[in-house]
């Protein structure tokens, strides 16, 4: 029964330990999500990686370099990203160079590892990147875009019209996101930000994040530190172990450093000791299970691959031609320095409970967040596209919608709907996979038209319930 308790109590305090040191990093990963989402015009960046080009992936690894985010963080900036009409391919090559480097861990990794590794980190890491996102071009080129923001819809005039009375250029569909947008006050923008940020995207992607860190508690609690250390004498073997572990374990960019060097002061080598710096950071199960959920299976096993490939070659690289330039390099004493290191403080479990109050709170909100506003008509009149009705009793009819998982695909479906002549409400419930329309009445029942308008948006209809 002892050993029980003391086995639970690794658990929870690995989980505890784990979701505190995550908290700082996801809350600005969300805060950034929310600023991408309504301060930066997505015309400003998204021409640039919106197409599965090399430029795209390009641009992208070079953003996510120099960016501070660990793998936990960058989950939903890159949901985001991806939200604002961003490739698959430029969304994977951000995933990848934003958690693997970042400024502080370059400088952390010259002060501990010296300058060969701090040089070769970020270089690795972009190539990865540049690897990922066109190997994640290749593989998806095939693959329908489904809730993704179309760039570049307001150039064809024929998408935007179908369901509406507008005529040509005089058309203000477009148009009039953008300026109500602009019509909104500073303190409005704030609030968007951040209702955004730690409401829509909390409540998208939490579930499996929780999922993620219960079974890396599982890793973190039941895998010792010194497994790697048996496979010192074998390098390949080495680089590949530490490869398999580290991937679904969730470490930082500058928390793995100090663990890196003493691997390497006991004995592994330097190839593999990059492994770690590479994987561990670029990856976790949570990351993993969020972007098979968000992009698909086919990205995933892209995004897995190109790490893999990436970190084993340039692990290759450093033990074949530079193992003693990069071992010579290491100061004897920079040990030392790690003392203290890693150690949560008051600031890091404030986080972790105002996440978790987010959690909590999104998850209710999401509940409730059918009745909106910009969702209904005033009750007993409609005026859609120009035509007034008269009163009617309105018909309510619920209908199958596959392919929502996110509050950004919900409003999608309910925006086109909306558009539809005769419509009074809608509202996209997408656990159940259902659109509830009221119709002012049963002449303006139109199945055909609704069909039509939610596979244009990226989903499939699937008739009456």
């Amino acid at each position: 029964m002892s050993a029980l308790v003391e086995i639970l109590e690794k658990f929870v305090w690995q989980f505890v330990t784990l979701f505190s040191e995550m908290a700082p990093f996801l809350l600005l990963g969300f805060l950034l999500a929310g600023i991408l989402h309504v301060w930066v015009p997505n015309h400003l960046y998204v021409p640039k990686i919106s197409k599965p080009s090399f430029n795209s992936v390009l641009w992208s690894a070079l953003f996510g370099v120099p960016l501070p985010i660990c793998s936990c963080g960058v989950i939903p900036t890159s949901i985001a990203l991806r939200k604002e009409g961003a490739s698959k391919g430029a969304s994977v090559s951000f995933l990848i160079s934003t958690p693997a480097t970042g400024v502080d861990s370059i400088l952390a990794t010259y002060s501990l590892l010296g300058g060969p590794f701090a040089i070769l980190r970020p270089v690795a890491a972009f190539m990865t990147a540049m690897l990922g996102g066109l190997f994640t071009n290749v593989v998806t080129k095939k693959e329908p875009e489904t809730g993704v923001a179309v760039v570049g819809e307001t150039h064809e005039p024929h998408h935007e019209h179908e369901h509406c009375d507008c005529e040509g250029d005089h058309c203000s569909c477009s148009q009039e996101g953008h300026d109500e947008h602009s019509k909104k006050s500073f303190v409005q923008k704030v609030r968007e930000t951040l209702e955004y940020g730690f409401v829509n995207m909390i409540g998208d992607v939490s579930k499996w994040l929780i999922i993620g860190l219960l079974l890396g508690a599982l890793i973190a609690a039941f895998v010792p530190d010194d497994f790697f250390l048996f496979l010192h004498e074998y390098p390949l073997l080495c680089m590949v172990v530490v490869l398999v572990l580290a991937m679904p374990m969730y470490t930082c960019a500058t928390g793995s450093i100090p663990l890196a060097l003493a691997l390497v002061e006991k004995g592994i080598t330097p190839g593999a000791a990059l492994v770690l710096l590479m994987a561990g950071p670029a990856t976790s199960i949570a990351s993993m299970l969020v972007v098979g959920k968000a992009f698909g299976k086919r990205t995933l096993a892209a995004y897995l691959t190109s790490i893999a490939l990436g970190a084993l070659f340039f692990g290759f690289v450093i033990d074949t031609f530079f193992m003693d330039s990069f071992l010579a390099s290491m100061l004897p004493h920079a040990s030392a320095e790690c003392h203290g290191h890693g150690a949560l403080g008051v600031f890091d479990y404030i986080c972790a409970v105002l996440f978790a109050v987010l959690i909590i709170y999104a998850k209710f909100a999401h509940k409730g967040c059918g009745g909106h506003d910009e969702h209904h008509h005033h009750e007993g009149e409609c005026h859609c596209n120009g035509h007034h009705h008269e009163h009617e009793e309105p018909v309510v009819v619920t209908y199958r919608v596959l392919g929502m998982s996110c509050s950004h695909c919900k409003a999608c479906v309910e925006k086109a709907t909306l558009r539809l002549d005769g419509v009074l409400s809608a509202e996209a419930d997408v656990a159940n996979k259902e659109l509830r329309v009221q119709w002012h009445g049963d002449d303006d029942v139109d199945e055909t038209a609704l069909k039509n308008a939610v596979e244009e948006a990226g989903f499939e209809f699937g008739g009456k319930k």
